[in-house]
């Protein structure tokens, strides 16, 4: 049994929770319907309003700690925040949660008030968030509701109490809470040593990071004067302080995965909008869709004025991560106008990289279409003396989807059969003597795929115009969308294999369908906390998956154009080498 008041009363009731402001809810309802208006009057109103201002106060600043392309160079703890701090801060929004309803107790009752044990778990997060603000032991929670509550009841005894006041003192509480743990350095050094006392009058996040890392000294609650009182001012508050606002803390990454925007309701689940969808695989989520409008507005925004930018990182061995995102959705690199304009920003992205002295690039999904820039040829030719290594990722994506067929296999059905992935995954089984139905209309394409392979495997390379060719094969690869009028030609007990964006309908129940190609990061992966896309926690896609293993080995080839089936088996088997295993 845990020390009293170590756990929330309401935990069991998971995200039903909120149903406790059901209360204050149906007052205000009834006094709206009792004055025909708003009830201005009522408190139980300005306890709701309260809540959600200071809901919006912690959530923008969590959106602007994670703002990666305007934070990057000024956070105070370079570590990223993984998926058990995540976990551990779930319901961070307990403490307002109870701050409300001790509100409500006090208006309409008498409330008596009832460390280290608690407050251990409140430091259990390694890197401060904004939202890391709220998360401890109810018995903290109290102690924080009186000690902001003071001023409010000393301002109200002395006859000088208001609402406005009450709104004012609340969400500047909750603001400089936030600022002190957002992790990001907001205010400059060049302040303090101008007007050396402001240092004492208004604490840093870097000032609170120590505290939260140390334990022993920075206690004070946004005024460090009364530590220097106490004498318990830790000696490198302003040194440090100063290397992080000049951005001393930044690190040159060793490996970019260059990613796009997928859609425009998916583009929410960025780790600086919401952690509770950004920790957890993409799916569409009814309570965004309101802000579906305020998304299209930023894309919009974007295609005027946008540049590549940093969403995410992470930390593998000792190097650094991170994901750049071309500010472009999928449906644009269809647009034939638009065409130049995304390969000028993947080259702009390339470069930059180069500049930097990152070793290897990795292009994700669409950035890499053979039809916009030859799978990354385009950008080598181009630039034959880049320093930083430009892969697809294409050959570990196809050893991916080999290595998911059961070796009893001898007769597959192929769609995309001419794409890039479709003709490595041809010309690979067919040197294992497995019978490749290849669906294409092209002769052409075919016969010069078929040309490829060795003389004594290319009988296994069969090219078929129709669906119906396939009818008796069990195992399908699909690298071109299927309809659910042609998936009705596939066998019952059909596996349909995946290689296509989006992933095709799962219509057949009486078949099973196989997902995107993907691989699971190490265990020893720090700072992992956001899913890729519709990928589960700790897994990518297998582009991405590829990349890492190029920046692993160190190899100094570029990876572009077709697929050296070759080395098929040789990125396989280094990416299991290095920990890297199937989801």
């Amino acid at each position: 049994m845990g020390a009293p008041l170590s756990s929330w009363p309401w935990a069991g009731l998971g995200a039903y929770k909120y149903v406790l402001y059901g209360p204050l809810v149906a007052q205000v309802a009834q006094a709206w319907r009792e004055q025909g208006g708003a009830p201005t009057d009522s408190w139980c109103l300005h306890l709701l309003l309260l809540l959600a201002l200071r809901s919006l106060t912690h959530q923008l600043w969590f959106s602007y700690a994670n703002m990666l392309f305007f934070t990057r160079r000024r956070r105070v703890v370079p570590d990223g925040v993984d998926f058990r701090q995540i976990d551990a801060e779930w319901d961070w929004d307990n403490m307002v949660i109870m701050q409300t309803l001790l509100g409500a107790m006090a208006i309409s009752s008498p409330v008596f008030p009832l460390f280290s044990r608690y407050h251990s778990k409140h430091h259990s997060s390694p890197v401060t968030q904004p939202l890391t603000s709220a998360y401890g032991t109810p018995l903290e929670s109290l102690v924080l509701t009186l000690a902001m509550a003071a001023p409010l009841a000393g301002a109200f005894m002395a006859g000088a109490g208001s609402v406005s006041l009450v709104y004012g003192h609340v969400l500047a509480f909750d603001y400089l809470r936030c600022m002190g743990y957002s992790n990001v350095e907001v205010i400059s050094h060049r302040a303090f040593r101008a007007f050396p006392l402001l240092r004492y009058l208004i604490y840093t996040p870097t000032y609170l990071s120590l505290h939260h890392q140390e334990k022993d000294s920075n206690f004070c609650l946004f005024m460090p004067l009364f530590d220097l009182l106490g004498g318990t001012v830790h000696p490198r508050s302003w040194e440090l302080q100063k290397e992080v606002d000049q951005g001393k803390n930044d690190r040159v990454p060793d490996f970019v995965f260059l990613a796009h925007v997928v859609d425009v309701v998916s583009s929410m689940h960025v780790p600086f909008a919401f952690r509770a969808c950004s920790s957890q695989p993409w799916t569409t989520r009814l309570v965004l869709l309101p802000l579906w409008p305020v998304a299209f507005c930023l894309m919009v925004l974007q295609v005027l004025c946008s540049k590549t930018f940093t969403v995410s990182f992470y930390c593998l061995r000792g190097a650094l991560h991170q994901t750049w995102t071309i500010p472009r959705y999928s449906f644009q690199y269809f647009i034939p106008p638009m065409k130049d304009g995304i390969n000028r920003q993947i080259e702009l992205a390339i470069l930059r990289a180069d500049r930097m002295g990152v070793k290897v690039l990795s292009l994700a999904a669409l950035n890499k279409n053979e039809a916009l820039n030859g799978g990354g040829t385009l950008f080598v030719d181009r630039h034959p003396d880049l320093r930083v290594r430009v892969v697809h990722g294409n050959t570990l994506t196809a050893a991916v989807i080999l290595h998911e067929i059961p070796g009893s296999v001898k007769e597959v059905f192929l769609t995309g059969a001419t794409s890039k992935l479709g003709r490595a995954i041809a010309l690979y089984l067919c040197r294992k003597k497995i019978r490749v139905l290849m669906l294409t209309l092209s002769s052409e394409r075919f016969l010069k795929i078929q040309r490829e392979a060795p003389a004594e495997f290319q009988q296994y390379l069969v090219q078929v115009t129709k669906y119906h060719a396939a009818k008796t094969v069990k195992t399908w690869l699909v690298g071109k969308w299927l309809s659910p009028r042609e998936q009705r030609w596939a066998p019952a007990g059909t596996h349909f294999h995946q290689f296509v964006v989006p992933p095709v309908i799962e219509f057949r129940r009486d078949c099973t369908y196989g997902k995107l190609a993907a691989m699971r990061l190490p265990k020893d992966v720090q700072g992992l906390g956001s899913c890729e896309y519709t990928m589960e926690r700790g897994v990518v896609h297998a582009c991405h998956a590829g990349g890492v293993v190029h920046c692993l080995e160190g190899w100094e080839h570029h990876e572009v154009g077709a697929i050296d089936v070759d080395r098929i088996d040789v990125v396989w088997k280094a990416a299991l080498r290095h920990g890297l295993s199937p989801p």
